[in-house]
């Protein structure tokens, strides 16, 4: 019997598709957070199960994230973001590792998307630029003076190799 199911997982092993599934739902936790402390690693798991059912853009639809479809943002140089779905009724000067402001999605062929990271943002008019930037994961956040706001992006679901709390990711195309 056990001679049985070992021919048979070599089989299976060799006869699956030579395609690689998304990063999304290849990368584990501790390849996205290797390298930091412990801390950092409880909260991006903290981050990863509040938005696990994000997978589903649908479900963060429901959530309250908008069912537009934003505009993918990348760069020629440096990567892209991706599609930021912004949830601006908790747009505040509130930072909660479990309700990030942007649900950021990664296009791919045929029309999909797949949930990359988030981006955390507390607006200026409430935290002017001028004060101490607030933290989270350990981080301060970024000022972003177009957009009169703080903000951090986490890569909690696609490993950067820019880094987890990059703003562009070469992997990201639009």
């Amino acid at each position: 019997m056990r001679k049985l199911i070992f021919s048979a997982l070599i089989v299976s092993a060799c006869t699956r598709p030579a395609v690689s599934p998304s990063p999304s739902q290849s990368t584990s936790l501790a390849d996205i957070t290797s390298g930091f402390d412990a801390r950092v690693q409880r909260d991006v798991a903290t981050l990863r199960a509040a938005t696990n059912a994000f997978h589903d853009v649908a479900a963060a639809q429901a959530a309250g994230y908008p069912t537009a479809v934003p505009k993918c943002i990348d760069d020629s140089t440096m990567g892209g973001m991706g599609q930021h779905y912004f949830d601006r009724k908790i747009y505040d000067d509130t930072l909660d590792i479990s309700h990030p402001e942007m649900i950021i999605y990664a296009p791919m062929p045929g029309g999909k998307t797949r949930l990359v990271a988030v981006e955390y943002v507390v607006p200026f008019r409430l935290r002017p630029p001028t004060a101490t930037p607030p933290r989270l994961f350990g981080q301060e956040l970024k000022r972003h003076e177009e957009f009169k706001y703080w903000y951090l992006h986490v890569w909690a679901w696609e490993k950067n190799p820019a880094g987890l709390f990059a703003d562009w990711n070469p992997l990201v195309k639009c």
